[in-house]
């Protein structure tokens, strides 16, 4: 997926033709503005404030308790960008932003707005440091409890339009019965599977300080019993012999160095029964010289910078599962992320 500019009438498309429009200015100068602005807007509650209908700006300036010319501005942008249409004095949400923006829609990013809005924002300060140093925030070590909280809804937030899909369509044995989630957290991706797979249960494997955050949300999957957390650290922990049919690695390989990612596939490849199947859920990053793409190359610098480890290619992760003596079996790309895949190994 790109972002593209696109020219609204002739003069216009001249311009971007004949490369006269300065496309820096509006990544420096638009763009942070245009994150800024709906990172707040969450924030401060401006989308919930306007989902039981239209609003007037009087209104939202007194729910809100906001300046009403700095909120006239803010909806102004918002509206431009696409969430509110506004019709004889009234701002409305459109459809896209009902979805992804109220906090109550299976498929919102709340979660993420809010994380990235109260935690991430400040981290991008030290990028210039990263780039120098090569050493990235490496948040797992400093967050807070109540930055833990904002981190685990913000996973579940990111995978909301994910975990259906890779409910639907992971390539895993039919017959499966035991599953481990390595960092899986919230749970979503284990309940997704266990509903399609009536006789699966799922343990998820994480970090106490996680599960301490994340055990609510897991709980509203309502899954009982069939999935569960187990304490622990994908690193340090031996995750036993022969005792599972299905071994997921979902959004923590971009944490992990080459090296620990290859230990880690050497325990899993131990803990998988015969014919299971290790997955790696991941962003990938495009090959030099391949085709752009918007989403795995952002978010190859964004976890450099928060972990100092980033996106892996196919061929990087199929590796590690080949040394550990997986044979590889799928690559299944997301119709609903681009830039995301499942490499999948057999044992």
């Amino acid at each position: 997926m790109q972002l593209t500019i696109s020219p609204e009438n002739p003069l216009e498309w001249f311009a971007l033709r004949a490369n006269l429009v300065a496309v820096p200015i509006l990544h420096v100068q638009i763009m942070p503005v245009l994150a800024k602005a709906v990172l707040e807007a969450a924030d401060k509650g401006v989308f919930e404030a306007t989902k039981n209908g239209p609003q007037s700006l009087d209104s939202l300036t007194a729910e809100l308790r906001l300046n009403k010319k700095a909120l006239g501005e803010l909806l102004g942008l918002l509206t431009a960008l696409g969430y509110f249409t506004y019709k004889d004095g009234l701002f409305s949400l459109t459809s896209m932003a009902r979805r992804f923006t109220l906090k109550d829609d299976p498929r919102s990013v709340y979660g993420m707005m809010i994380f990235n809005n109260r935690v991430v924002w400040d981290w991008m300060s030290q990028l210039g440091t990263y780039l120098e140093t090569g050493e990235g925030v490496h948040y797992h070590d400093k967050l807070t409890p109540e930055q833990w909280r904002y981190y685990q809804e913000a996973m579940v937030a990111a995978s909301n339009t994910e975990a259906p899909e890779f409910g639907r369509r992971a390539p895993v044995p039919k017959q499966a019965r035991t599953m481990l989630d390595i960092g899986g957290s919230h749970g979503q991706h284990s309940a997704a599977l266990c509903r399609r797979l009536s006789g699966l249960s799922s343990v998820i494997l994480d970090l106490p300080e996680a599960i301490d955050q994340a055990a609510p949300l897991l709980a509203r999957q309502n899954m009982g019993d069939r999935v569960r957390h187990q304490p622990g650290n994908a690193l340090t922990d031996d995750f036993g012999d022969a005792q599972y049919d299905i071994v997921l690695l979902s959004s923590l390989a971009h944490h992990f160095t080459p090296e620990q990612n290859q230990q880690v596939a050497d325990k899993v490849a131990r803990a998988l029964r015969p014919g299971g199947v290790f997955i790696v859920n991941e962003f990938i990053r495009p090959e030099t010289g391949a085709r752009p793409e918007l989403l795995g190359s952002s978010t190859d610098l964004f976890y450099g910078l928060s972990s100092t480890a980033g996106n892996y290619s196919i061929d990087e992760i199929s590796e590690w599962q080949q040394r550990a003596g997986l044979k590889p079996h799928k690559v299944v790309r997301y119709r609903t992320v681009p830039g995301r895949a499942m490499v999948v190994a057999k044992k």
